[in-house]
């Protein structure tokens, strides 16, 4: 890599990786460094968990789309059942996706999980049970899309297995009926 190149030239996607980042790092600075000059929990709890949820947002709706091509939701059916779905691009659209975004993005969704999981571990060392709860609010949002995500990233690998049996079979078949409508 030259040294002289932009860093954010690799990146297909610079403003959105640059937004995917933004609210994870703040959220967490917010919360870290507001111990050092905020002395208000209500204050603490309200702009982190705002910020946490942004970043939910950001990641759910705008990053997962554009850097992994995958998207996910949860609807309630009528028998009152939580039923996931999941949209992914076409495997054409998946295999050009720019690998760095996608490193960005996987890696961060983790590495967020795992800082909230330390500054819970932190809390619980220090005995602040009421920081806890904003630890606890901002690290469901992290792991929602972790296992929403996870879950989207599963279900488009078994739909392009079943594409690709599928077209294989109707390949297979179509073959096997020419060579057979020749004799």
């Amino acid at each position: 890599m030259d040294p002289n190149q932009p860093v954010g030239e690799n990146y297909a996607n610079p403003r959105t990786c640059f937004f995917h980042v933004l609210f994870k790092a703040a959220s967490l600075a917010f919360y870290i460094l507001s111990a050092l000059f905020i002395d208000n929990f209500v204050i603490i709890f309200v702009v982190t968990v705002l910020l946490a949820a942004l970043d939910f947002w950001v990641v759910k709706n705008v990053s997962g789309r554009i850097l992994v091509g995958l998207r996910w939701w949860n609807e309630i059916n009528d028998l009152g059942e939580s039923v996931w779905k999941f949209e992914c691009l076409d495997q054409e659209s998946l295999s050009r996706m720019n690998k760095k975004d996608s490193w960005l993005f996987w890696w961060t969704l983790y590495l967020t999980a795992t800082a909230w999981i330390f500054l819970a571990i932190f809390s619980l060392i220090r005995l602040q049970a009421d920081y806890l709860l904003v630890i606890g609010v901002c690290l469901t949002l992290s792991i929602a899309n972790i296992v929403g995500f996870t879950k989207c990233k599963k279900d488009a690998k078994k739909q392009i297995q079943q594409f690709a049996s599928q077209t294989i079979a109707s390949r297979f078949s179509s073959t096997l009926q020419s060579a057979f409508s020749v004799v």
